[in-house]
């Protein structure tokens, strides 16, 4: 019995560890995911920065159950050799082959199963990047 006392909550601990980090690799994942689907409707000609970050955002909240103003996305547009850069990084001013970068950031806090403050302010973050067409 004693034993059991010393031994379990050390047991629960490793397993709810692995369980959190379980659960950040999960999300990790569907970050860049999300970055991904970004990416790929950004590419395409009339869309613009809000549909791409609205879209990101409704798979975030869809699939992971973090709330749309938790999820932070950052997009580039850098222009291939021979554009005009004059696109900035609006992905409906982009011209063929500009490579356009999608960022996705979810606070780890606003995911975890277990509250505290372990990760300490840790953002989860997906990256992608594709040529625009």
């Amino acid at each position: 019995m004693v034993e059991m006392a010393v031994v379990l909550p050390i047991f629960f601990m490793v397993v709810l560890g692995i369980v959190e980090f379980g659960r950040a690799m999960m999300v990790g994942q569907l970050a860049t995911n999300a970055a991904r689907e970004g990416a790929r409707l950004a590419i395409l000609d009339g869309s613009t920065n809000t549909e791409v970050e609205d879209s990101i955002k409704d798979f975030l909240q869809t699939t992971v159950g973090v709330a749309p103003g938790d999820v932070t996305v950052d997009i580039t547009v850098v222009a291939a050799p021979g554009n005009e850069n004059d696109a900035g990084n609006e992905v409906g001013s982009a011209h063929p082959k500009d490579l356009c970068k999608v960022k996705v950031e979810i606070p780890f806090d606003k995911v975890n199963f277990i509250p505290g403050s372990y990760p300490g302010g840790k953002k989860l973050v997906g990256h992608s990047a594709m040529r625009h067409e």
